[in-house]
């Protein structure tokens, strides 16, 4: 039997303040001017993380990318509570917190990713999208250094291929070599990149990988591929293949579920994360639905875990969530895309990847400039 819905029939609960999360009050709000939208994160703040790889050379700092959300939230007539999510009861109908429960009559949960932190050794390495502060961390420790070798590497969910986010991984690589030729000091420093694939970033297409190899190749940085990671040391990178010497480590591990998740009975996906339907619909559940690195979406194994593409997913939640709690049919896909831009500090690739095909397009200045005023573009919305 269906849970009762409120008078208005309207609830909405958001889990988040990320990407997923913004573009979903956005979307219901667009679509439906009465619907009482609460959103529960630990802070009222959008950490706009696609900058951080500009704060090891100063051109970001952590003020440019923390957007208060408060007048955006007041903007939209949204209720924010300050908590922490530690899980769900009545068929997802309260939502437990740290502050207290909360009722809703339909939940879009967009609470993001967690990194696996089991590789030995791992405390040795910086995560740079585990938040502002990783990147800050880097930031520091180059200025300490007067050479020596660093090394970039990232790995995935070996039962969720789709959970892996290694994009800012080659821009901080590409971003640190520019940086380091800039301050005329790139011959102190050997540059490693490392990843147990032979193709590393091949969800991004076989012509961006090929790319990517050869623009390590004439930039003088060396590769080890090919080889499962076993181990971090203060000092070293160790894999079955080979081991290599890094003063300064630059990680990121696959991706898995919230750790929250497990205090639900929400169906999950074998990595860990919510297994979604084509609707963004948490499978089983009613009136649940998943947005962005928090969900495991049908379609194809290179479907990225990116702000695009959680916009896209909110996009459809939003317009199913209404429906739903209108006793209507909940049918809006939404579209598979990659787009991204690969930026190296002076100049950007740029790549973009649907079920049709698939395009890259050399770096060049100008993509640099388009990704700095994406951002300006996006985080306008919310200021």
């Amino acid at each position: 039997m269906s849970a009762i819905l409120n008078p208005s029939g309207r609830r909405v609960t958001v889990i988040g303040a990320g990407f997923g999360a913004l573009s979903t009050v956005r979307e219901l709000r667009r679509r439906d001017q009465h619907v009482e939208i609460t959103v529960v994160s630990p802070r009222a703040e959008l950490h706009y993380l696609p900058g951080i790889i500009w704060i090891p050379s100063g051109l970001r700092t952590r003020e440019q990318l923390v957007v208060p959300l408060q007048p955006f939230f007041q903007r939209a007539r949204v209720t924010h509570v300050a908590a922490d999510v530690t899980g769900l009861r009545e068929g997802g109908r309260v939502v437990d917190t740290s502050q207290g429960e909360l009722r809703n009559d339909a939940l879009v949960i967009a609470s993001g990713g967690r990194f696996i932190k089991k590789l030995p050794g791992i405390e040795h390495a910086s995560t740079p999208c585990e938040g502002i502060a990783s990147a800050e961390q880097i930031r520091d420790r180059l200025k300490q250094m007067q050479g020596g070798s660093i090394a970039f590497g990232f790995a995935g969910n070996p039962n969720e291929p789709s959970a892996v986010r290694g994009g800012p991984v080659f821009e901080f690589l590409f971003g640190i070599d520019e940086q380091l030729r800039r301050e005329g000091r790139r011959d102190k420093f050997e540059l490693v990149f490392f990843n147990p694939s032979n193709e590393p970033g091949n969800r991004l297409g076989a012509k961006a990988v090929k790319h990517l190899l050869a623009e390590m190749a004439r930039r003088g940085i060396r590769t080890y591929l090919g080889h499962k990671l076993k181990r971090f040391e203060s000092d070293k990178v160790v894999t079955e293949g080979a081991e290599f010497k890094a003063d300064l480590i630059v990680f990121m591990p696959g991706l898995t579920g919230n750790l929250w998740f497990d205090q639900t009975d929400l169906a999950r996906s074998p990595g860990g994360l919510l297994q979604a339907d084509a609707q963004c619909r948490v499978v089983g559940s009613e009136r649940i639905y998943v947005v962005g690195d928090s969900g495991s979406f049908p379609g194809p194994d290179w479907m990225p875990k990116q702000a695009h593409m959680a916009d896209l997913q909110a996009a459809a939640a939003a317009a199913n969530l209404l429906e739903e709690v209108q006793g209507r049919p909940a049918s809006a896909g939404f579209k598979v895309e990659l787009m991204c831009i690969i930026d190296g500090l002076s100049q950007g690739t740029l790549v973009w990847r649907t079920p049709e095909r698939n395009v890259i397009l050399p770096a060049l200045r100008l993509f640099h400039w388009i990704k700095r005023g994406f951002e300006w573009l996006y985080l306008r919305k919310y200021r």
